[in-house]
């Protein structure tokens, strides 16, 4: 329910299939990464105390992306740093993937809706 998809030791990706199931808090990424990765479950009447998060200046050298399939299917290609095929995985909905590090590109197999989460800002044609 948790893949991780490794080339030579860099860690490509993380898939969290939507059957996953835990009590509590897991975080699936190291602690270094500047995109970070939980999954939550917390009974009724659980409560997270009103806070604000402390100004904290990070620096980021790669993009990391959380996709969300909402639905459909899409096949996630993983590429090396040269752009050469590595490996591929089919993600249905409910998945979440955390796209870490090489390249990618996405194949949509049926109607597919995405939500995609990443470090911004925004710098368009810079960012490949």
């Amino acid at each position: 329910m948790i893949e991780k998809i490794l080339h030579k030791e860099n860690l490509l990706a993380i898939i969290v299939r939507a059957e996953f199931r835990s009590d509590g808090i897991k975080f699936f990424t190291p602690e270094d990464f500047s995109q970070q990765l939980a999954y939550m479950n917390r009974p009724a009447g659980y409560t997270i105390q009103p806070h604000v998060h402390n100004v904290v200046q990070r620096e980021v050298f790669h993009t990391q992306e959380v996709l969300f399939v909402k639905s459909g299917r899409v096949r996630v290609d993983f590429y090396d740093e040269e752009r050469r095929p590595i490996e591929s995985r089919t993600l249905e909905a409910g998945d979440v993937i955390l796209l870490a590090s090489g390249g990618h590109g996405l194949d949509m197999i049926e109607p597919t809706e995405i939500i995609e989460v990443n470090q911004g800002p925004y710098l368009g044609d810079k960012e490949n």
